[in-house]
């Protein structure tokens, strides 16, 4: 590879070129004809002045012509240009060298660091593991986060998907989730950005830095201003290099794929462009087999586990919209984000009444864990029923028993939410990992009303239950005129 001052120039071994001419282009949409040997689907081809131009064929439209989506701007292309074809495919690099760094889908760094050392690469298109080297057994995977961990349990392995219209918190969510990897578990974690904002990239890359965690951590972009071939690519790329751990070096990876709704508007531009019919609402016909082709990839083997975590950006908040139906299909949890949570400072503002888990039974995570997430469940569902009545009649038309519900659950939903590492430059609160045992003692002494006469305010942004008493006990301090009143009132 040479790298002059304005671009990546990718140099090909002579041997075994095969030379054809273009005979059409359509934005991204390029048309070949090769005279000798045809290329394969998915075969590479590069046209321009320096090879620049990268194209990935996708169909073979007769005996000496090809169709293929470019990965790279096609500006400067035009009919009868020479293009030519190695016989090979998409490859990134793999191996502990691509730890700490920032890649785009060709594998090239984009970090303004020292070059990449040389060393193997492997074709972006790989199989799934097949059924009998798939691992059977069913564990959880701790995020360190008390919202999910009690009430939205992660199976190790498994797929994870975060449903939430714009602003809600998804990214936010899988950067502290990259955190709690890389600093509790000493995994190995790969962040895919398929049509994200520059600025999201940099943002992400500045905060892993600062945080000390970027050494465990790779980063793969295919950013909203590339070719839809390179977003539809991306992921691909993203997998293979998380594969390599997972097989080669027998780690836990944590796969972070944000969003893989822009994977599948990806797929529908080049569907678009290859000329298909589109199915429901501009979808292309082939979403689920390129959904699946990508989503089989991710699995738990003897030797590792990769572990996803998949931003979905739900378009008009409509769950029944083909891509979210289509991707609830993979996930064994879904975590829906909550815009009116959201606005009530509620964070994460995850719905979870809507959310759910496949790994939620007594089986899995133990009988007590179960018994207490569905008392919660049960609380924060009467007291969504109660709403109505109080936004109407206000709290005192409720019955004595009511009350205590709608004072558990409002504890509760405040004690759910958790201060984040994430975000400690926006809110000056320290972030917080809380252990699942921890979480659960903290639910359960809620749910008890052991602490029915401590403020609401006091479970907010705090990490374990004590936290609350200790907040309380600090606050009387400074306000002792507040505490007599209280204890006079009461």
């Amino acid at each position: 590879m040479i790298k002059d001052n304005t671009k990546t120039v990718l140099k090909h071994p002579t041997k075994a070129l095969n030379y054809g001419k273009i005979i059409s282009v359509r934005g991204s949409v390029i048309d070949a004809y090769f005279e000798d040997s045809l290329p394969a689907v998915f075969a590479l081809l590069h046209a321009g002045e320096h090879q620049e131009i990268a194209i990935e064929v996708l169909s073979q439209l007769d005996d000496k012509t090809v169709r293929g989506i470019a990965l790279t701007p096609t500006q400067g292309l035009s009919r009868g240009m020479q293009i030519e074809a190695n016989g090979q495919e998409l490859k990134v690099p793999v191996g502990k060298r691509t730890l700490g760094r920032m890649f785009d889908v060709f594998g090239n760094t984009i970090d303004h660091l020292k070059p990449l050392v040389e060393g193997e690469k492997r074709n972006i298109h790989q199989a799934p593991p097949p059924l009998n080297k798939r691992s059977t057994q069913l564990q959880v995977f701790e995020t360190g986060i008390k919202a999910i961990d009690i009430l939205i349990p992660l199976e190790r392995g498994g797929k994870a998907g975060l449903f939430g219209g714009a602003g809600v918190g998804k990214t936010v969510l899988l950067t502290e989730m990259i955190h709690n990897m890389v600093g509790k578990n000493k995994g190995v974690s790969m962040f895919c950005g398929i049509g994200e904002r520059c600025r999201e990239g940099n943002e992400l890359y500045h905060t892993m830095k600062d945080a000390g965690l970027l050494d465990n951590m790779i980063m793969m972009f295919g950013q909203m201003n590339e070719p839809p071939g390179a977003r539809f690519r991306v992921g691909n790329a993203a997998l293979t290099m998380a594969e390599y751990f997972r097989d080669d070096e027998h780690k836990d990876v944590l796969l972070l794929i944000d969003n893989i709704f822009r994977f599948i508007q990806a797929g529908m531009e080049v569907s678009g462009l290859m000329g298909q019919m589109p199915s429901r609402l501009g979808y292309q016909p082939t979403l689920e087999t390129e959904l699946s082709a990508l989503q089989e990839r991710i699995a738990n083997t003897e030797t590792g586990a990769i572990t996803s975590i998949q931003a979905v950006y739900v378009p008009a908040d409509d769950l029944t919209d083909p891509a979210a139906v289509h991707a609830f299909s993979h996930l064994s949890a879904t975590i829906v984000l909550s815009r009116e949570r959201a606005s009530e400072g509620l964070y994460p503002s995850i719905d979870f009444l809507q959310s759910n888990s496949k790994m939620a039974t007594p089986g899995i995570i133990g009988e007590r864990h179960y018994q207490l997430a569905q008392q919660i469940r049960q609380t924060l569902s009467l007291y969504e029923d109660l709403k109505d009545i109080i936004s109407m009649l206000g709290m005192e038309q409720l019955s004595t028993a009511d009350r205590l519900v709608v004072n558990r659950a409002r504890r509760l939903e405040r004690f759910l939410t958790q201060p984040f590492f994430a975000t400690e430059q926006f809110s000056g609160v320290k972030g917080e990992v809380v252990s699942l045992k921890d979480a659960l003692d903290g639910c359960e002494r809620i749910l008890a009303d052991e602490f029915k006469d401590l403020p609401e305010n006091a479970f907010y942004m705090i990490g374990n239950i004590d936290k609350a008493v200790e907040a309380q006990q600090n606050n009387n301090k400074n306000h002792p005129e507040e505490e007599a009143q209280s204890l006079k009132q009461s």
